[in-house]
């Protein structure tokens, strides 16, 4: 290949790769596989080892990571937190040996498992948690110290007061906390994260460390980077020593004295990847001793003492049998395709979604199509692309009505999914009753999804409204009910009537209204009539609304079913106005911080004694904190108050406060 037409290859190899790292570390919004990332990658690498003149500093292979979003304060690493060299054979991790061991004698190396998230740097001082990073571009990352906290495997202070310690870790989302994320997805019809790596970022670059400690995040500890008061000599004697400060290291990790264990460990790992309840793209071998690595040094981007070895997709090919639809709780159709069976990843595969109509549009799925199928992140079985049309195959399309009640779907304007608006839709209804008596929606104790189950089995309710009018005699009859439990179940309902009516609107289940947005709401639109009056215009210049909002309320206020479903529980005796209470004027302008572990009231019961007498709840400490409520280990906040002389209150003198005013 000539050198010009080399140059326009490098030139284009690294456009793309520049587009897909933007889209993977900084938008946590991949668009390409990570083999498909690799190969790209690779590509780069041997071109500029064939032709060095291209290798310019501001290559992607002379990078690391991602950009720092504005939204958070920099932070600049005094110790650069370093990517890793990739191997894809076991011939190449004897290649990193033979390097090794021409500079060094006789080195041990320790290989841990690869995971599969986002890494990070925790900063502690004298023992306790005070700072914590993204890795950035290696040398300056993002100040998500607040988001970090939320974590509850981050020790806020260690079992020793070290003087200073700086450590390395990989944030990441469990296979169980993924699949609850994307199922709210997808019932909410959102695009799910892609996989957890991307959902462990995208959640850890909340603006809000409400929706952080949301989405269940947690921590594997693997580095020292900086420490005062403590000599360490080996990697393996490091981890033991993080183990013994309460952090949580690799569950575990080997020393091999000869590059054949370690394969063989590198090997092991990758047999056992699909039993473990996180995800992990390959295993890193290191060199032990921490002055051979000092000896080893580092390049531009990789240390030369550390190999990363990335395991290929497992990828099978099988065929479309049928597709399925059915209906979530807030309307959304969602296709799943049932295939002929196959094994990926240690378990029989047969059913895959197939999210919505663009995605099956841009795959060009056809009924009896060849398809390869691959698990995302090792969890998800998803369709990666259509080998072959069956003769006469027509592409796919969802139903213009619901499948289950009839009704025409739409697609509201920059969604990608189809949904029912129909509001007392049969499909939607154990899901809709689920949710109206849920605890952060009308909080109605003993109707959980086991008795609704027997209730619409029996044919005692078909609506939301048909709960208040059951009875204790029916209720009776049901199994493991009983005369107690049927008064209590009553009584329960019966309470509910007095909830606000930002409950009451939460409960509806709107399309993009929570919990938040329903307080918003009501507190512009106090009562229900207010609400169903409304122009789209005034509700789109509610605080934190925007047009899609918006529209979302207006349009599911104007369908008839919401009208008597709203008519029924006025009947009932249901509250249709928010409520206000006298403690309002006397907390209102009030910035209150939780923090701590309360005696007998949890963060959010807390938090909602203060919002509802008129106050705010912030999620760190500044000069315009009102009070501060402090419980068990309240650490950094509890420190940030009394330097700043914000007044600490305990809970008994919280909840003095709330019963005087």
């Amino acid at each position: 290949m000539e050198f010009l037409e080399a140059k326009q290859k490098w030139e284009e190899l690294v456009r793309v790769i520049t587009y897909h790292n933007q889209k993977y570390y900084t938008e946590d919004a991949p668009e390409i596989e990570d083999d498909e990332y690799d190969r790209l990658y690779r590509q780069l690498q041997d071109l500029e080892e064939e032709f060095p003149a291209l290798a310019t500093p501001d290559s992607p292979t002379r990078k690391i990571g991602g950009a720092v979003r504005s939204q958070f304060a920099p932070v600049r690493h005094e110790v650069p937190l370093e990517s890793l060299h990739d191997s894809f054979s076991e011939e190449e991790l004897c290649d990193f040996d033979r390097r090794v061991r021409s500079l060094v004698e006789d080195p041990v190396y320790v290989v841990e498992p690869k995971f599969d998230g986002l890494s990070v740097a925790l900063e502690y001082r004298n023992g306790v948690y005070v700072r914590g990073s993204t890795r950035g571009d290696g040398l300056v990352g993002e100040d998500v110290t607040e988001n970090i906290r939320t974590i509850r495997t981050v020790p806020k202070q260690l079992r020793e007061p070290v003087p200073f310690l700086e450590v390395r870790g990989e944030v990441y989302m469990s296979h169980e906390s993924f699949l609850r994320l994307s199922a709210r997805q997808e019932e909410r019809g959102e695009r799910p994260f892609k996989n957890p790596r991307n959902a462990a970022a995208g959640s850890l670059r909340q603006k809000d460390p409400r929706i952080t400690a949301e989405r269940q995040l947690d921590i594997f500890v693997f580095n020292v980077q900086q420490v005062e008061g403590k000599t360490l000599s080996r990697h393996a004697e490091s981890l033991e020593y993080l183990r013994s400060l309460g952090f949580t290291v690799p569950p575990f990790y080997t020393r091999c004295a000869t590059i054949g264990e370690a394969v063989a460990e590198v090997r092991r790992i990758g047999e056992m990847r699909g039993e473990l309840g996180y995800s992990i793209d390959g295993a890193v071998v290191k060199v032990d001793d921490f002055a051979q690595r000092e000896a080893l040094g580092s390049t531009a981007k990789f240390p030369k003492w550390a190999e990363a070895y990335k395991y290929p997709p497992e990828e099978k090919e099988t065929t479309l049998l049928a597709v399925e639809v059915n209906v979530g709780r807030t309307g959304v159709l969602t296709p799943t395709g049932v295939f002929g069976p196959v094994q990926l990843a240690g378990t029989t595969v047969s059913r895959a979604t197939l999210h919505n109509q663009d995605f099956i549009d841009e795959k060009g799925i056809c009924l009896g199509d060849t398809v390869v199928l691959r698990k995302a992140g090792e969890i998800i079985p998803e369709v990666v692309r259509v080998v072959a049309h069956a003769k006469g195959a027509q592409p796919y399309r969802l139903p213009e009505v619901c499948p289950s009640c009839g009704e025409p779907v739409s697609r509201e304007e920059g969604e990608a999914a189809l949904r029912c608006t129909n509001p007392e839709c049969p499909a939607q209804l154990a899901r809709h009753l689920i949710h109206f008596a849920s605890r952060d929606a009308m909080d109605i104790d003993g109707l959980g999804p086991a008795v609704i189950e027997q209730l619409l089995a029996a044919g005692l309710v078909a609506s939301p409204a048909d709960l208040y009018s059951l009875r204790e005699e029916p209720l009776e009859k049901l199994e493991r009910m009983g005369k107690k439990s049927a008064q209590n179940l009553v009584a329960a309902i019966a309470r509910s009537k007095e909830n606000s009516l930002s409950r009451l609107v939460y409960a509806l289940g709107i399309p993009h209204v929570g919990q938040k947005a329903a307080k918003l709401l009501c507190a512009r639109f106090p009562s229900m009539d207010a609400i169903f009056s409304a122009e789209e215009e005034e509700i789109a210049a509610v605080e934190g609304f925007g047009a899609v909002i918006a529209h979302s309320v207006r349009a599911f206020f104007d369908l008839p079913g919401t009208a008597h479903l709203a008519g029924r529980l006025r009947d009932a005796g249901v509250r249709m106005t928010e409520e206000t209470e006298a403690a309002g004027a006397q907390l209102q302008g009030k910035t209150f911080v939780l923090t701590g572990t309360l005696p007998t009231l949890k963060r959010a019961q807390a938090a909602a004694m203060v919002e509802r007498a008129g106050g705010k709840v912030a999620s760190s400490v500044s000069k315009k904190t009102s009070f501060v409520v402090a419980g068990e280990e309240a650490g950094s906040k509890l420190e940030k108050a009394q330097a700043l002389g914000v007044p600490v209150l305990t809970e008994e003198e919280f909840l003095r406060m709330l019963a005087e005013s």
